[in-house]
């Protein structure tokens, strides 16, 4: 028979009052809304490169290409958003701010 640590009561968690809401800050609204922009791109260029046929490639695909192929599309995505991207990142960051704006009054 193994030695088992003996079973300790569950602990509730204390009760209390819900603080009142704060400004996020602004820089962080803005890489939210960019690392938002980067998943957007990524999950628009991942069906192109479901079709790619990459059985005659270079590399002959396979099961490490396909493992490998997300990384690369997030990537790509990542460098479209960085150069201006799609244009998504502005109107998120101001949804945001405006959202924040409300639960503030």
């Amino acid at each position: 028979m193994t030695n088992l640590p003996p079973i300790l009561p569950v602990q509730r968690p204390q009760a209390s009052m819900p603080s009142a809401p704060t400004r996020a800050d602004p820089a962080s609204l803005a890489k939210s809304a960019r690392e938002f922009e980067t998943m957007a791109i990524g999950q628009l260029l991942q069906p192109m490169f479901d079709t790619v046929d990459t059985a005659k490639g270079l590399f002959g695909g396979g099961s490490g290409e396909e493992a490998w192929k997300p990384m690369l599309v997030q990537e790509f995505a990542k460098q479209i958003a960085a150069h201006g991207g799609l244009g998504l990142a502005r109107p998120v960051y101001e949804a945001m701010q405006r959202i924040q704006e409300n639960k503030l009054k």
